[in-house]
């Protein structure tokens, strides 16, 4: 394949999965009348992933030897001058993320065979996950707008589908419609953006509008006088801030833990919510002339790194921590994107898409073990009882936090020297949020093992917390009311629906999961450990993103960066001296203390600082702004509408205004129906007179 990409080999690897997806969801379900069992099903679509990762691992060594590829497979239709067309552009960043999006797809795949064992749903879920990856395999090999929307949508789509995978439970139709609907919000921003290129540039090609940049650069839309491109720029990036929950718009993705812990690994943490990464990146060559939108950006960044982090220290479901912690994550990521240093947010991306998926689907382990209980108050000492996720975990917790020669240490301090020599209005702001952020990472990671793995064991107690009576006592107390935004326990599906005991029972002991659980977690493990080793020498200091990501030359923290580095081993060496390190061994030391040593400390904060827990536990009050706010104001809008438009001007005037209307004149020309032959005589007369008068007047 070297020099030479096949268009065939390529359209193999979006649609492999499609297939498996379409035998495991129409074959392998009710639609179809179940024709093939649930080992066709995960068979057909393990093998679809598996040929698509192949496919995308022959395709990077290709163009890492030279080739690429950049032609429409198919055309849709011609309006004007604007062909409509599905096509595809292969070089390093799409390569790149292909093998990415694969590789974890598989990994969940495999895993889900253990995990959904004895659901009932096992061959829809299949169908859903592959379908998924199908789409954003399309999103992210695309080389124009139209199919790149296409992706975006679909991705949106199948996630509604698996966050309400269960959806007999009321939270989780809530959550999946709250992700739907939250989505369309940046989706809309998103339109718009490619809404504004299209008009001033005439093309939906990448090509054809990089091409047009500075052209583009000097336009204003038309009415306003806005810079266009900024304006463009922005509202590409508002679609990314649904897509890869920044704020305001994040709050969807800590409810879509209601779906199953598999998906939370593919969708809300290795693939989805990187798209929003992955546009901008590809985008770059029209972001680096907007300084307003990369300040915008760095802002937005900034503050979802910090604050959403914060929100990862009160959790007790295991699940909640790490969802947080990818909301915080992708503040990093968000931040690298608004320094200009692109090649740094997707070095990271793929970093994170390995240690978070590991961590993800160890929280599923453990959910396994702890027979379907997520609070972390109810774990403890589970090191001895399941020592693969036990080091697993460890290994991805440490990469998370930054640790020296860990992939996140890598991807996570490059982040922090971009801002750090980055020129963009708001770098300040950000260096101050991502350095703080590194401390609070540290201490909720560390929070989370430390409460399940080491410790006292809390299990099997009668005295154990439950999620369900805690919100019963707090509604019986008048501190809650049973509303859609109560924690519950996401995967106790069936002890749920069954109103039975979920978690173990007095006496009952954790297990180790099964093999097809624990052999994706090794597998991870490795890329978590070695993969930042590896790539951060090609991918940020040489030529791996050449003539695929841009960078102006008025920006200059990536050649900071190059000036500053001097090897992977040097790297790690110097950064057991710098302050992400001391900050990220004082977040391990201080939880360490406080959940081991003196667990006395946190209830003296939660009793010093009441006000502040409950700010952090209801999540900034975000969730009840929107509720009141947005969804109150479209109640309120629609039953204005619905009183005054239909009810009062259709139904009323309209409708019922024009039946009147007639009724009215018909009484009234009644009176003239008097059944007399010399009154009509004396109309018709009267009629022909006044003709004659009208056309042959008198007096003329």
């Amino acid at each position: 394949m070297a020099g030479q990409l096949s268009s065939s080999m390529l359209l193999a690897v979006p649609l492999a999965p499609l297939a498996g997806s379409a035998i495991a969801g129409l074959l392998g379900t009710k639609f179809l009348g179940n024709v093939v069992g649930r080992k066709v099903s995960h068979t057909a679509t393990i093998l679809g992933v598996l040929i698509a990762l192949i496919i995308s691992v022959q395709t990077l060594m290709a163009v890492l030897d030279g080739a690429s590829f950049n032609q429409d497979i198919y055309t849709w239709m011609t309006v004007g001058t604007v062909k409509l067309a599905v096509g595809f552009q292969i070089d390093t960043l799409s390569a790149m993320m292909m093998c990415v999006v694969t590789s974890v797809s598989l990994m969940v795949h495999i895993y889900t065979i253990g995990y959904m064992a004895e659901d009932e749903g096992y061959n829809r879920f299949f169908s859903y996950i592959s379908l998924f990856t199908f789409a954003m395999l399309m999103l992210v090999m695309s080389n124009n707008f139209l199919q790149l929307f296409f992706g975006w949508e679909a991705v949106g789509l199948v996630s509604y589908l698996l966050i309400g995978f269960w959806y007999t439970r009321p939270t989780a139709i809530f959550a999946n419609m709250k992700a739907f609907l939250v989505n369309r919000v940046g989706d809309f921003g998103f339109i718009l953006g490619i809404g504004l290129l299209l008009a001033a540039s005439g093309s939906m090609q990448y090509t054809d509008v990089f091409a047009q940049a500075d052209r583009l650069a000097g336009l204003t839309v038309p009415g306003i006088g806005w810079p266009l491109l900024t304006a463009a720029c922005i509202c590409l990036f508002i679609g990314a801030m649904g897509k890869s929950a920044q704020f305001p718009l994040h709050v969807w993705l800590p409810d879509s833990m209601e779906g199953p812990t598999p998906i939370s690994a593919l969708i809300h943490a290795a693939t989805m919510v990187t798209a929003g990464i992955f546009m901008v990146s590809r985008m770059s060559p029209l972001f680096e002339l907007s300084d307003g939108a990369l300040s915008f950006i760095i802002v937005i960044g900034a503050i979802t790194a910090l604050f959403m982090g914060f929100l990862g220290i009160i959790q007790n479901d295991i699940k909640r921590v790490v969802a947080y912690s990818t909301l915080s994550q992708l503040g990093y990521m968000t931040v690298a994107l608004g320094a200009s240093a692109y090649s740094v947010a997707v070095f990271h991306l793929m970093t994170h898409a390995f240690f978070k998926a590991l961590l993800f689907l160890g929280a599923g382990s453990v959910i396994i073990g702890m027979h379907h209980d997520q609070d972390m108050r109810n774990m403890g000492g589970l090191r001895k009882y399941m020592p693969i996720t036990w080091i697993t975990s460890l290994l991805g917790s440490l990469a998370l936090i930054g640790t020296p020669f860990f992939a996140g240490f890598y991807s996570k301090d490059s982040i922090i020297e971009a801002v750090h020599a980055s020129n963009i209005p708001g770098a300040g702001f950000a260096y101050f949020a991502v350095l703080a952020g590194v401390f609070v990472t540290a201490f909720y990671s560390f929070r989370m093992y430390f409460l399940v793995f080491h410790g006292e064991e809390r299990f099997g107690k009668a005295h154990a917390h439950d999620h369900h009576d805690d919100h019963k006592q707090a509604v019986a107390a008048g501190h809650g009311h049973a509303d859609p935004h109560a924690e519950h326990d996401s995967d106790a599906h069936h002890e749920e629906e069954d109103h039975g005991h979920h978690g173990l029972a007095p006496g009952q002991k954790p297990h180790e999961s099964p093999w097809v659980v624990t052999l994706p977690l090794i597998l991870l493990a490795i890329p978590s450990v070695i993969i930042g080793y590896l790539a951060i020498g090609p991918m940020l200091h040489g030529d791996f993103f050449k003539d695929v990501i841009f960078v102006g030359e008025n920006h200059t923290a990536m050649e900071t960066l190059r000036e500053e580095f001097h090897g992977a081993v040097g790297m790690a060496i110097h950064g057991l001296t710098t302050a992400p390190f001391w900050l990220a061994l004082a977040g391990v030391v201080v939880a360490y203390y406080c959940y081991m040593i003196n667990p006395r400390v946190p209830a003296w904060f939660y009793a010093k600082f009441k006000p502040l827990h409950t700010l952090l536990d209801n999540k900034y009050y975000m969730d009840k702004f929107n509720q009141a706010v947005f969804a109150g104001g479209a109640r309120a809008i629609g039953g204005g509408l619905w009183k005054v438009g239909d009810r009062a001007l259709i139904d009323g005037l309209v409708v019922n205004g024009s039946a009147k209307a007639v009724s009215w004149f018909a009484l009234l020309t009644r009176k003239g129906q008097t059944g007399y032959i010399y009154h009509y005589a004396f109309v018709m007369i009267a009629g022909i007179a006044a003709t004659l008068l009208y056309f042959f007047p008198f007096w003329r």
